[in-house]
């Protein structure tokens, strides 16, 4: 399928969402950026799911750690990308790593032991009506 890279933090609910999500599609890779309790307290069963810590202290500095692993582990032009859990500060890190390592991203959940993927700037409210093919 493609690469997922989903946000695990603090967060009611947000763990089971995100394990619904792992299992949901058959990934060609799984790359988690957990905070400090997240990285220590979920399991995760599959070896092939790239864990990582990230510090929301250090903005920039998890921008740059983001980028270069990305720019290694990504061989897509776009990944898959879940941010239900997590806090706007975590939420920044993971998204200035994405851009800083030049991916694109498609916004995705699982929903309904599906997958959803969001689709953006097709919506007449938000682009007007002339923006949208016939």
């Amino acid at each position: 399928m493609a690469t997922l890279i989903a946000l695990l933090s603090s967060g009611k609910g947000t763990w089971g969402h995100v394990n619904s999500l792992l299992q949901v599609e058959k990934w060609d890779k799984i790359i988690l950026f957990c905070n400090d309790f997240a990285y220590k307290e979920f399991n995760v069963k599959d070896s092939e799911v790239l864990k990582l810590q990230i510090d929301e202290k250090k903005p920039q500095e998890f921008i740059d750690k983001i980028a270069t692993i990305l720019r290694k582990e990504v061989q897509d032009l776009e990944v898959a990308l879940n941010l239900v859990s997590g806090n706007g500060y975590e939420h920044m890190i993971v998204l200035g790593g994405i851009i800083k390592a030049g991916l694109g991203f498609r916004l995705v959940a699982c929903e309904h032991k599906e997958l959803v993927e969001y689709k953006l700037y097709e919506t007449p409210e938000l682009l007007g009506e002339e923006y949208l093919d016939d």
